[in-house]
């Protein structure tokens, strides 16, 4: 038996209870992890709401990244063996697979070492933020002296933008609403934050660009706000849309796109994880990165798995700096 983490109706973090189920078993393809710490994820808040990519079956699991040990691999498993330390990338459904729980079930395409060096926590904090940040350079390309927009930069996807971007020679402009924020996103490396309570701060980005504008813009808010976020970008820059924090609707930008030749290209990881090539290039750059100290996870807070309750509601309380991670 073990405690898994499941929910019987959609709702509120309070819909989050530990159920003793019989250990799964892997099959075909298939591993079983004993979990050491895992990585919390906006999307698998979305998924419990009933709002996500995919629609759960009560009563469902959840959960895309984890960090543990191999403790047992299905049939015509090949590279992975029991014993193994690794991390879970996301690039399964939450619908069959999960990562919240004493163990956790997962393709074994889906499970990676990582860097002895980092802790379980920091392991179960890789995939999914860095992944998504590659996006940028995979698809912008960001490149040396690009000025890179990164909304809700405190998010743990934020903050690996900003050190992506660093690590290649860009100019990470970060932006917050909350003005405690300011001070670690600066020490995160943020080149400028701008405060977006202010109505005027797409004025003051383009001040920052000398009038010019930015070459990317990386927003998972969208909402009314995308375009304002369109204001800032250069003639025939290009502004990634990789989630929908906001509850409002999102209009177009229509003028703002048409007279500046505007690129708006929606993306999650699933561009890169579903492509073997990109997931090759993105998981090298990463491996790369680590080692050169270049980036690193930033862990805002653990919680206990008994905790996952409130782990998620400081999720939904919008104060973490970084990765929120549970620990097992």
């Amino acid at each position: 038996m073990a405690k898994i983490v499941r929910f019987h109706r959609t709702g509120g973090p309070d819909v989050l209870q530990l159920d003793e189920v019989p250990t799964p078993k892997p099959q075909a393809g298939e591993a079983l992890l004993k979990v050491e710490a895992i990585g919390l994820n906006r999307a698998e808040v979305m998924f419990r709401q009933g709002e996500y990519l995919e629609q759960p079956e009560v009563p469902s699991s959840l959960g895309y990244e984890a960090a543990g040990i191999v403790e047992a691999v299905g049939p015509d498993v090949r590279g992975l063996q029991v014993g193994d330390r690794v991390s879970s990338i996301p690039s399964f459904s939450m619908g069959k697979y999960f990562t919240y729980g004493e163990v956790a079930l997962l393709p074994a395409f889906a499970l990676a070492k990582y860097p002895p060096d980092l802790t379980p926590a920091e392991g179960a904090s890789i995939w999914m933020q860095y992944l998504t940040a590659y996006g940028l350079i995979e698809f912008g390309p960001m490149q040396a002296g690009n000025y890179v927009l990164i909304t809700a930069a405190a998010s743990s996807v934020g903050l690996a933008a900003i050190q992506m971007a660093n690590a290649v020679g860009a100019i990470p402009i970060a932006t917050t609403r909350n003005t405690t924020k300011e001070p670690a996103l600066q020490d995160a490396g943020a080149a400028f934050v701008v405060n977006t309570k202010n109505d005027k701060w797409p004025k003051r980005v383009r001040e920052i660009t000398s009038g010019k504008g930015v070459d990317l813009a990386f927003d998972p808010i969208v909402g009314p706000e995308l375009e304002r976020v369109a204001e800032t970008v250069r003639t025939e820059g290009t502004i990634f849309v990789y989630g929908r924090l906001s509850s409002e609707p999102t209009p177009f930008p229509l003028f703002a796109a048409m007279s500046r030749n505007l690129l708006i290209r929606a993306y999650t990881l699933f561009s890169i994880v579903t492509n073997p090539e990109r997931l090759q290039r993105g998981q090298q750059w990463i491996y790369d990165h680590l080692a050169a100290k270049k980036i690193h996870p930033i862990i805002a807070r653990t919680f206990p798995l008994a905790d996952i309750v409130d782990a998620h509601r400081f999720m939904e309380s919008n104060e973490q700096i970084g990765k929120i991670v549970v620990t097992v």
